[in-house]
């Protein structure tokens, strides 16, 4: 193996569930024995059998992106770019290493799930023409670390 690869550090954490908006908030919630999980209130529950969940509550991701960036990305990639954001503050990474020197490494099984059914609802009740065209850029899972590259 190249000695190159061997030498990644992890040397800044970010988090955003269910239990904080913050990594401190999530390792003391977790410390103290707090569970994430309540009763949905994101959508309408009535003709689901399942009622709970761990949502994330009180995200405002104008804290880490402009108005017109929020508008053109899907929540998951609004957690991504704030956690990352808060690792590498946490990190001070900025100060000392060259960004051509850094990468991305962020894992995401899928992603885009509320846009996919925002813009499928556009299509069936108003057709193809009022598709966003950030339909795509926003489904794909992806595009969380594309964000995170380019900020």
């Amino acid at each position: 193996m190249d000695d190159r690869i061997r030498r990644v550090v992890v040397t800044g954490m970010g988090a955003i569930s269910p239990l904080g908006l913050n990594a401190r908030d999530n390792w003391n919630a977790m410390t103290e024995g707090k569970c994430g999980i309540s009763m949905i209130s994101s959508f309408d529950t009535t003709d689901y059998r399942a009622k709970v969940a761990g949502e994330v509550r009180d995200f405002d991701p104008r804290e880490y992106m402009d108005k017109a960036e929020t508008l053109r990305s899907d929540r998951f990639s609004q957690f991504a770019i704030a956690a990352a954001v808060e690792a590498v503050e946490d990190s001070g990474v900025t100060e000392s290493v060259d960004g051509e020197r850094m990468g991305v490494y962020f894992g995401s099984g899928i992603g885009g799930m509320l846009t996919f059914s925002a813009e499928y609802r556009k299509l069936l009740q108003r057709g193809p023409s009022r598709v966003s065209p950030f339909f795509v850029p926003m489904l794909i899972p992806n595009m969380a670390a594309g964000m995170i590259a380019i900020r």
